[in-house]
């Protein structure tokens, strides 16, 4: 029963990674940038509904539409004031300027939150799920982080299948020239994508902070690393490819804690990482593009 449980919980952490990464393969995808300040957004979302639940003492429920809105927004200013000036230049710049944009939304969270943890309380109120005659016991947090991942996942595939939004995200995703001849505006596209990523961001917050109840600004770090390894594991711009890469990472992580180290765990997820792209640089559902030259 002990392997069970883990992999259980492992499925369970593999969620939360797939709903951090879906904010990194949709903007990858969409906008053919990596935004390292999303893990960033998860402490914010986090602080956020810490402010609004624990401070303010409004319902979970408020609170996370709290979170949700505050995160949209802010997705959306970095996006417009510091990515969006940079729609035209190299990689680097822009991958220095998420880089800057991290550490300042860090910094800020610093000067207003302090560098204490905070107790985060709960905001999943679901009685524990009990199997095989009580020798197992899957907690309620588990449960609502595997439903609402599967949830958000069918949701999102469909929103992009089948609304005019979403088919104008993958016409940018393919050809921004030929999307805007089209009448296709890209700058507000590329924006509404950085709202969805942003707002996953904050159930993310809320999902990790409530198995993990511990808060501060650097919350968002470790787990948005890992999130961007589970996207790139998953076939960067793929969203089930997101999905199937967070749920094996979660899985290879909690496994490697339980039954090697503690102290290696985030070392052999690394290392399985390196050894997929050896093997399939593109990853499990990554596409090889082939550029004209």
């Amino acid at each position: 029963m002990s392997f069970l449980s883990y992999l259980i919980n492992g499925i369970s952490l593999g969620s939360i990674y797939a709903i951090i990464a879906l904010g990194y393969t949709m903007v990858y995808g969409i906008a053919r940038m990596l935004n390292f300040a999303h893990g960033d957004i998860i402490m914010v979302g986090g602080f956020a509904i810490f402010t609004a639940v624990s401070t303010m003492g409004l319902p979970p429920l408020i609170g996370i539409l709290i979170g949700v809105v505050v995160c949209t927004v802010l997705g959306v200013v970095i996006e417009t004031i510091a990515y969006r000036p940079l729609r035209g230049a190299s990689s680097l710049a822009v991958l220095i300027t998420a880089i800057g944009v991290s550490y300042l939304l860090q910094n800020i969270a610093l000067l207003v939150f302090g560098s204490n943890a905070r107790q985060f309380t709960s905001v999943v109120n679901v009685p524990s799920l009990k199997l095989a005659g009580g020798q197992l016991s899957v907690s309620g947090v588990t449960l609502v982080t595997i439903a609402t991942c599967i949830i958000i996942m069918v949701a999102l595939t469909t929103f992009i299948k089948k609304t005019k939004i979403g088919q104008a995200m993958l016409a940018v995703s393919e050809d921004k020239g030929a999307a805007t001849l089209m009448g296709i505006n890209v700058n507000r596209t590329i924006a509404i994508t950085f709202a969805i990523g942003s707002a996953l961001a904050a159930v993310a917050g809320a999902l990790l902070c409530s198995t993990y109840p511990s808060l501060t600004p650097y919350t968002g770090s470790m787990p948005g690393i890992k999130a961007f390894v589970a996207a790139v594991f998953g076939g960067i711009g793929s969203i089930p490819g997101a999905l199937i890469g967070g749920v094996i990472l979660g899985v290879i992580e909690n496994l490697s804690k339980a039954y090697i180290s503690s102290q290696l765990s985030d070392a052999i997820v690394f290392a399985v990482l390196i050894v997929v792209l050896l093997v399939r640089p593109t990853g499990i559902l990554g596409k090889k593009i082939n550029e004209k030259v």
